[in-house]
């Protein structure tokens, strides 16, 4: 008897295994390249972090149709040729099914005009910039864009008397677009631009011509459409030589790289964009499952941030894709399932479909204290 108990054990596990060998269990790979040093290496690592610990959660769970999940990460220190490099290099390498988590208005518009994705008919998910980007095969956004992010501080600019803004933006091939997007969006609001200037893309240099326009002209508030560095170069010499606008950044304004730089007086007043919950805060089971995660996690390589929340996101969106897909592993299907996702996160949801790859809209207002931390 015992003898017959042991056979059908042993052939009930023969058949998990050849079940799972049938079905091409596998390691799937999300692939990064981005600057995991320089001027925005933080917000990258804290991004990177973010989709690890959303794989991770994904294979301790058993992964999805029996396959797991691994991050490769390459470092372009935020140089438009290594972008490029990399990446190529990466797809080679490494065959990932998905790239993640790419920084900057450059580098994702060379990605998009080098045909890359298309030649190798593999999806962006997840990336960040500093400017209003148009529809793109291949590219999907898991964050509100830019011009929903305007739209929601205007309004509550508008809504509170003020109608006088200035805007501080950066100088590169999307400027013509934000300008366009900002006149409509004053316009609707009735609102008025009444002052702008620009910096150099992918520095942190502000001239003090900049800062003079914004003295000069006087608004009542400044909206910063900036990389963290570039925002908090912007704000320091702002507020230094004497500017008292109220200053609303965009979400690419990372709190924690500003709140390193600027001190009391400088932070006083500082509105930020946010595209995700509040990462500090728990609001919904989105919020509660990312901190109990990231809390419960040795050895974290940066700290907590909204970056890392947004990098949670985009893994969570690549796992459901992942799901959906089925068992069979193929760029093709994994493209196919994300142009079907509609998915609520727990409180936040993002839904692509062919011509709409912008997944969400959500976006809320946070006040930065004193000591650079958020009060919603």
């Amino acid at each position: 008897m015992m003898h017959i108990q042991l056979l059908v054990r042993t052939l009930v596990i023969t058949g998990f295994v050849a079940a799972s060998l049938a079905a091409g269990a596998a390691q799937i790979v999300v692939g990064q390249v981005a600057p995991l040093s320089g001027l925005e290496g933080t917000q990258a690592r804290a991004y990177s972090t973010g989709i690890q610990l959303a794989l991770t959660k994904a294979n301790k769970a058993g992964g999805v149709n029996g396959h797991t999940f691994s991050l490769v990460r390459k470092d372009d220190g935020g140089r438009l040729a290594d972008n490029l490099a990399a990446t190529k290099a990466l797809l080679s390498e490494n065959r990932p099914l998905v790239l993640a988590g790419y920084f900057g208005d450059r580098i994702v518009g060379q990605l998009v005009a080098s045909k890359l994705l298309e030649t190798e008919n593999i999806a962006l998910v997840g990336y960040r910039v500093d400017e209003i980007r148009g529809e793109a095969p291949l590219v999907y956004n898991v964050r509100a864009n830019l011009r929903d992010e305007i739209n929601k501080i205007t309004e509550h600019l508008v809504t509170v008397g003020v109608t006088r803004l200035g805007l501080f933006y950066p100088d590169g091939a999307g400027a013509a677009t934000l300008l366009t997007a900002m006149e409509e969006v004053m316009k609707a609001r009735g609102a008025k631009l009444t002052a702008k200037a620009t910096y150099v893309q992918g520095t942190n240099k502000v001239p003090n011509a900049v800062v003079d326009t914004f003295i000069n002209a006087a608004p009542q508030a400044i909206i910063v459409v900036a990389s963290g560095a570039a925002a908090a170069a912007f704000i320091e010499k702002y507020r230094l030589d004497g500017g008292t606008a109220q200053l609303f950044a965009h979400s690419g304004a990372d709190i924690e790289q500003i709140s390193q730089r600027l001190g009391e007086d400088q932070l006083k007043g500082l509105a930020i964009a946010q595209v995700t919950p509040n990462p500090y805060k728990i609001s919904g089971r989105l919020s509660k499952e990312f901190s109990d995660i990231a809390t419960k996690t040795p050895n974290l390589e940066v700290p907590i941030s909204y970056a890392m929340m947004e990098g949670y996101i985009a893994g969570a969106v690549i796992v459901e894709a992942a799901r959906r897909m089925g068992p069979k592993i193929s760029r093709e299907g994994f493209v196919n399932a994300l142009d079907s996702i509609d998915v609520d996160l727990g409180g936040y949801k993002v839904g692509f479909k062919p011509g709409m790859r912008s997944g969400s809209r959500f976006v809320e207002l946070s006040i930065v204290t004193a000591t650079g931390r958020i009060r919603q």
